[in-house]
């Protein structure tokens, strides 16, 4: 039989509490925390050691590119000649001391600007040899051979000449630096290049007492 009464529906369960807290509870992952070694320190230092290596290597760079190469000078021998007879004068009232001194000054002198090995011979050595050399003139031969000869009588044969003597012995030194330095009307002989002297301040070495 058909009637009009309303029909009663079940009403849908009530929510349960606990699936909001469950839902409120569930968030994102969180990235793994780092935990603290205690190596960090090697790296820093590492790295510091680095800049200061950069910076010392970067520091003698600048150094090196402020540093000018040395220039050498070399003095032409025939100038440190003139310059050592100059001082030999000082001892003009040596006769013994002066002669050896201009003498040496001499020896040396032809040594380094002809490579005649003048200090380590006797006079008679040195002037055998030279006369089959060509660097010098007969005159300048002569002339060389009489101031040796001169200075070896004062150097072993005690003889004691005055002033005047010494004078012409330093005037024959003289000239003999002065014909044979190199000029443009006097050059070099070819194959005897200057080197610069060693200085004469004593006995020569070579030199010993003719027979």
């Amino acid at each position: 039989m058909a009637t009009n009464a309303p029909v009663l529906l079940p009403s849908p369960p009530a929510a349960s509490p606990t699936n909001g807290v469950v839902a409120a509870d569930i968030r994102e992952v969180k990235p793994p925390v780092a935990i603290p070694t205690g190596w960090a320190w090697v790296g820093w230092l590492l790295g510091l050691a680095a800049l200061v290596t950069i910076a010392w290597w970067a520091w003698r760079r600048w150094l090196k590119s402020r540093q000018k190469p040395a220039v050498t000078m070399v003095i032409p021998p025939h100038v440190v000649a003139r310059d050592q007879l100059r001082a030999a004068l000082e001892l003009l009232d040596r006769p013994e001391p002066f002669c050896v001194a201009v003498s040496g000054v001499v020896r040396h002198y032809l040594e380094a600007q002809f490579r005649l090995h003048a200090p380590e011979r006797t006079t008679e050595e040195f002037l055998d040899e030279l006369q089959s050399s060509p660097m010098l003139d007969l005159n300048l031969k002569r002339l060389l051979g009489d101031f040796l000869m001169r200075c070896d009588l004062v150097k072993f044969a005690q003889a004691r000449p005055g002033k005047d003597e010494l004078r012409n012995l330093y005037d024959s030194a003289v000239r003999l630096v002065d014909e044979t330095a190199p000029s443009p009307l006097n050059p070099l002989p070819t194959g005897a290049p200057a080197a610069s002297p060693t200085v004469a301040t004593g006995t020569d070495a070579g030199e010993r007492r003719p027979a």
